[in-house]
């Protein structure tokens, strides 16, 4: 068997040691957290904060764990402190991230809006995710979800925010159904919806009976 390549630098760079497994993943694959000023544990989502990284898997099991048996701490070999609820601190930082996320995506061009626009361009096989608002009839999404379900392959779908969250990051009063272009855009974009999917479902529960799910990538 041939040895695998040594790795470069920047893919050496790339990859962290959880604090809560000791495994060793990519960067996508974990939440990047330094002590504060104060002597708390901050998210630091955008990897830009100044400290030492202190690296947990993005999911809320392994943040909360971290939190629990001060392995921040233990990590770091200093006295900092991790709220109780730092998970759901992460949850409704990376929901914020996301939303933002899409504003720059719809002033750079990268968003579709409106059913039928957004039926042509999944119909294109250019749609990469299908963002439908959580609170929208059931009638439009499921013709939208039949549509998604029958490209190859098929666009994620992506649930969470309502549809006037929607309409305040993209500008538009009552915004509905929204289809985010492949590209390079949307790989940013991505990688916070896997984040995410670690704290939260990324379709509401009543949508389990509808012909997609949400897209999962390896």
């Amino acid at each position: 068997m041939n040895a695998k390549p040594p790795k470069t630098h920047a893919e050496a760079h790339r990859e962290r040691r959880d604090i809560v497994s000791g495994e060793v993943m990519d960067e996508a694959r974990l939440i990047r957290f330094v002590a504060g000023p104060d002597g708390s544990v901050v998210p630091d989502l955008a990897r830009k904060l100044p400290g030492r990284g202190l690296w947990v898997a993005a999911d809320r099991a392994s943040v909360t764990t971290a939190a629990k048996k001060g392995l921040f701490a233990r990590a770091a070999k200093a006295q900092i402190k991790a709220s109780p609820e730092l998970a759901d601190q992460v949850e409704s930082l990376l929901r914020s991230r996301l939303l933002s996320g899409l504003g720059l995506a719809k002033r750079a061009g990268d968003l579709i809006s409106g059913f039928e626009k957004v039926s042509s361009t999944i119909s294109s096989g250019k749609a990469a995710w299908l963002i439908e608002a959580s609170d929208g009839a059931a009638d439009g999404r499921g013709k939208l979800l039949r549509l998604a379900r029958h490209q190859s392959p098929p666009p994620g779908v992506f649930g969470l925010f309502d549809a006037a969250e929607l309409g305040l990051a993209l500008g538009g009063e009552n915004v509905i159904h929204t289809a985010f272009l492949a590209g390079r855009a949307v790989g940013r974009w991505a990688q916070d919806v896997r984040r995410l999917a670690g704290f939260s479902p990324l379709l509401p529960e009543d949508w389990r009976e509808e012909p997609i799910e949400a897209k999962r990538e390896p």
